[in-house]
């Protein structure tokens, strides 16, 4: 579907367009940000901007990309859609963004206990998403470390996340600190 159709179904407003952020975790190899930005191009969206981190990575080891586009909000589910369809993650997008945040300690055998898995089961809550992770592993400490981790949430959803997380600790054996909830003492 063309713009000028795209305008059409959406009542013919032309101002109808308007600008939406997508976050994104692209593999750190040739093409994979061309490909990501294709969809936006093909289905007559405005690239506004592009924030391409080279030097951070993501805790499944991915650039975080945030890209800034203006459309149609049809052109941008469409747009969401042909990403995911050529396989980019999209982490976070339009309205689907994340409304919370929270931050909990994890302390144990982290990384004897595989870290990559526990990160990716944290990963795997649709209404969260882990933003930042840093781990302080300690020479002489017996094999125990422990990490920050910071999760997205969408509204409501941290309640959910903060169950995923306590799930995976105590299957690891591994100690959290939680935050403190509103209206907790």
């Amino acid at each position: 579907m063309s713009e000028s159709e795209d305008a059409a179904a959406d009542g013919g407003d032309a101002d109808a367009r308007r600008a939406y952020t997508v976050r994104l975790e692209l593999a750190d190899e040739p093409g994979a940000l061309l490909g990501a930005l294709e969809p936006i191009a093909e289905r007559g969206g405005n690239l506004l901007s592009v924030f391409h981190e080279r030097g951070a990575l993501t805790p499944r080891g991915h650039i975080p990309v945030e890209v800034d586009v203006e459309c149609t909000p049809r052109q941008f589910e469409r747009i969401v859609a042909a990403m995911r369809d050529a396989g980019v993650n999209v982490v976070q997008a339009g309205s689907d963004a994340y409304g919370a945040e929270l931050t909990v300690l994890l302390a144990g055998p982290l990384v004897e206990t595989d870290l990559s898995d526990t990160l990716e089961r944290l990963e795997a809550v649709e209404s969260a998403s882990v933003v930042d992770f840093s781990l302080t592993d300690e020479p002489g400490v017996d094999a125990l470390s422990s990490a920050r981790l910071r999760l997205a949430t969408t509204e409501g959803a941290a309640e959910d996340a903060l169950e995923r997380v306590r799930d995976v600790a105590a299957e690891k054996e591994l100690q959290v600190v939680e935050p403190l909830v509103e209206g907790e003492a």
